[in-house]
C-alpha cells in the first residue's frame, strides 16, 4: 500500500493529497511527503523553501501568484481548518480561469498542491488555524501579483457564515479584477 493517495482535480496540475495516518491510543504517526511517491503520483517537483503561517478565524489570503518565479505550492494544515483555493491563471492551459478548493484540517490531514502558475488564496474558518508549504522556487517579492477574492467573474464559492468578518491585508483589498488580469496577458 502506499503512503498517500493522489486525487486529480477537474483544474489541470492540482491535486488533493491524503497520507496514509497511523494511529493506535497513543497518537498517529504519517509522512507528509516523499519525493518518489509524489513523483509517481504526479507530482515530480523538487521544493525547495518551507513556510508558515497562523491566522484567525475570517483572514483571508490571496488570491496571491508570482510572475518572475512562479512557486508551485504543497500546503496543508496542521492547526484548524481552512477552505483552500487554486485558480487556473496559465494563459495556455486547458482549464484557464477555472477554480478548486478544498477544506484542509487537522482532522482530515489533507494536503493540496497547486502548481506554479496558479493564483492561491485560503480562508481561516476555525478561530485559528495554522497552514504551512512547500514552494518550489524561492519566493520573489517583485513577481507578485494578486487578484481580487471575490471577484464574480471567478466566482469562487467561499463557504462564509453571516457572522463571518472577512478580514484582508490593505493589499489584497486592492487586486487586480480577473477581467484586468487577462487583458494584462492579452486573453
Amino acid at each position: 500500500m502506499g503512503k498517500f493517495t493522489f486525487h486529480k482535480t477537474p483544474v489541470e496540475g492540482v491535486y488533493v493529497i491524503e497520507p496514509t495516518v497511523f494511529g493506535d491510543e497513543r497518537g498517529y504517526f504519517m509522512e507528509t511527503y516523499q519525493r518518489e511517491e509524489f513523483a509517481a503520483g504526479g507530482i515530480p517537483f523538487e521544493f525547495v523553501q518551507d513556510n508558515q503561517s497562523k491566522s484567525k478565524k475570517g483572514v483571508l489570503r490571496g488570491l496571491h501568484f508570482q510572475t518572475n518565479r512562479p512557486q508551485g505550492k504543497l500546503v496543508r494544515v496542521i492547526r484548524g481548518e481552512v477552505y483552500d483555493v487554486a485558480v487556473d491563471i496559465r494563459p495556455d492551459s486547458p482549464t484557464f480561469g477555472q477554480y478548486y478548493g478544498v477544506v484542509l484540517s487537522e482532522q482530515n490531514k489533507k494536503q493540496f498542491f497547486i502548481p506554479a502558475g496558479l493564483a492561491h488564496g485560503f480562508l481561516v474558518l476555525s478561530d485559528t488555524a495554522e497552514f504551512v508549504y512547500k514552494c518550489t522556487d524561492y519566493y520573489d517579492p517583485t513577481g507578485e501579483g494578486g487578484l481580487l477574492w471575490n471577484d464574480p467573474e471567478l466566482g469562487i464559492d467561499w463557504p462564509t457564515t453571516p457572522d463571518m468578518e472577512i478580514l484582508l491585508s490593505e493589499k489584497d483589498k486592492a487586486q487586480q479584477s480577473f477581467a484586468a488580469y487577462r487583458a494584462s496577458i492579452g486573453k
